[in-house]
């Protein structure tokens, strides 16, 4: 037994969001968001999400020069967006939230832990899914005005078998990965959180990308959080 489970819960507020269920619930100075009955994230937990955005952006300012603009799929309690924000190559971060209790959260309640992330001027925000988001920036790409990605980080879910919901199913399939594939700029890097290692979509990840790694970095809990990386090829 981790020393959080010695916690109770606290309910700080519960919800019906736009997709389901939300909760934001409080374990001594410790936050958990709960979406749909599932555990997706928790203030005890940022190392892992910490370490995916670090070496993506050291993966992605090795293969570039000057700015680096970033999709990201899920907000979370920031911290992603934050790390992402520490760094001062990065330029843009687009970042997707179809909940905005988690949103308002951000701002009001989390935002000591985030730093206040949200209010950083190079965040645009969008109110909606991460699909959409994705697809958005593809068709984008694909004009003559274009501006293609140099990262995109999915942390949507704790993995392609452990939804917060249904209908992210489709960023973890081929359909998804190609459509990320286009927001990418060659030589690009796509990071993927999860809770743990899954050779199904490893599988996936390796026929559409190139030099696919996988990483579990330890928790505070006694736990793992893991990410995969992946290469667009070119660049």
């Amino acid at each position: 037994m981790s020393w959080i489970d010695y916690q109770p819960p606290v309910v700080v507020e519960r919800r019906e969001g736009l997709a389901g269920v939300i909760q934001l619930q409080r374990r001594g100075l410790e936050y958990e968001i709960i979406y749909n009955g599932v555990f997706l994230m928790a203030t005890y937990n940022g190392a892992s999400e910490k370490a995916a955005v670090k070496e993506a952006l050291a993966a992605a300012t090795r293969n570039y020069e000057g700015p680096v603009n970033i999709l990201m799929g899920g907000l979370g309690v920031g911290y992603s967006l934050r790390e992402a924000l520490n760094w001062p190559e990065v330029s843009e971060v687009k970042v997707a939230e179809i909940e905005p209790a988690v949103i308002r959260w951000n701002r009001e309640i989390l935002n000591g832990i985030n730093e206040n992330a949200l209010a950083d001027p190079r965040v645009q925000l969008y109110s909606g899914d991460f699909k959409g988001l994705l697809k958005n920036a593809a068709e984008s790409a694909s004009g003559k005005q274009s501006l293609k990605y140099q990262v995109v980080f999915v942390d949507t879910d704790n993995g392609s078998t452990w939804l917060s919901l249904p209908g992210n199913n489709f960023i973890y399939t081929s359909e998804g990965l190609e459509l990320i594939d286009r927001c990418l700029m060659p030589g690009g890097i796509a990071c993927f959180w999860c809770a743990e290692e899954e050779e199904a979509f490893a599988e996936l990840l390796n026929r559409r990308f190139e030099d696919v790694i996988f990483r579990a970095v330890p928790e505070r809990t006694g736990k793992s959080g893991s990410f995969y990386l992946a290469r667009k090829t070119g660049g």
